[in-house]
């Protein structure tokens, strides 16, 4: 099932019946709530839930966005911080976002865990292989030094993150809501891809936990030579929830519209042959480089090289 993100027209509605049926208005019949929506966005987004005009495939943590922060940020508060209080703040606005999942018929809240505290060692790296440097002997030093330094680091927050990840998956069971745990950007982000196959080993159990994968963001780890992207979606299939959509331009501007990330952008074709076909495919794209006819173009293309196995549509109605 295809789907449309909120992240892309959150931020100029006031009224969430209005952000759905701008989504409806380009032809996708099914949403994400994505974290930055704001608490007074939501009853109408329940009204046209409720009403049966759109389906929405999950939710992303935060939702609705924390009222204190001001900015639209999913990683504000972090599993992983050295501070009681924080991981405190990031539970209790996980279960309310379950909560928020729940109340919109969506199967799944997809979170991200954190990250380790150490200087920016994927963002290096890009800047080197936008330079042309990519794979130089410097380069390879840079990437050694800063796996060695972030395996150390990471061990020493994996505790927290189980512990925390308990306490949501016993809620979401209550609440009939997955979570999905999403693959991340930046090296330095938990978890990186040894710690999210010990974590689908840890949860094997529990029939709430489950992996959300993002192209554009393991494209980004795949530009730089840190993992393949078709052995990682084979690897993962098993614990498939479902997935984030867009391009990338290379080595790292993402959140594209498909099929615009130029000659190095995202090889959809190898890669969808690999992806479960009844998983939702949510398009999360910038609202600041995708236009309306495009996302609308790029729609009707991706339908003829990839048909999709949607259910009817909703009638896309103001009533």
């Amino acid at each position: 099932m295809l789907a449309l993100s909120t992240c892309w027209n959150a931020r100029k509605h006031r009224d969430g019946e209005a952000l759905l049926w701008e989504i409806g208005e380009l032809g996708f019949g099914a949403s994400e709530i994505s974290h930055g929506t704001s608490a007074s966005l939501l009853p109408g987004i329940f009204r046209r839930v409720d009403r049966r005009r759109i389906r929405i495939t999950s939710v992303h943590n935060f939702c609705p966005s924390p009222v204190e922060i001001g900015v639209d940020d999913p990683d504000v508060y972090q599993f992983t911080s050295p501070r009681p209080g924080e991981r405190q703040r990031a539970l209790d606005l996980t279960l309310r976002s379950l909560e928020t999942a729940a109340r919109c018929g969506a199967e799944t809240l997809v979170i991200h865990l954190g990250s380790v505290r150490m200087r920016s060692g994927s963002a290096r790296l890009e800047s080197m292989a936008r330079a042309g440097k990519l794979f130089s002997r410097t380069f390879c030093r840079a990437k050694l030094k800063m796996v060695r330094r972030r395996e150390r680091l990471g061990a020493r927050r994996m505790d927290q993150v189980r512990e925390l990840l308990s306490k949501i998956a016993d809620r979401a069971a209550e609440v009939g809501v997955s979570i999905g745990i999403e693959s991340r950007s930046h090296y330095e982000q938990m978890p990186d891809e040894r710690e999210l196959m010990t974590l689908m080993e840890d949860f094997a159990d529990h029939p709430r936990i489950g992996y959300w994968h993002d192209f554009g963001h393991v494209q980004r780890k795949a530009n730089v030579g840190l993992l393949d992207h078709a052995e990682w979606i084979e690897r993962m299939r098993p614990h498939w929830l479902g997935a984030h959509l867009h391009d990338v331009e290379w080595p790292a501007t993402d959140h594209r519209i498909p099929f615009s990330g130029g000659p190095h952008g995202i090889d959809f074709d190898r890669l969808m042959a690999l992806v479960p076909r009844d998983k939702p495919l949510v398009w999360e794209l910038s609202p600041r480089r995708n236009k309306r006819e495009d996302i609308m173009a790029a729609r009707e293309a991706w339908l003829k090289r990839f048909p999709s196995p949607d259910p009817a549509p909703f009638p896309n109605t103001h009533e």
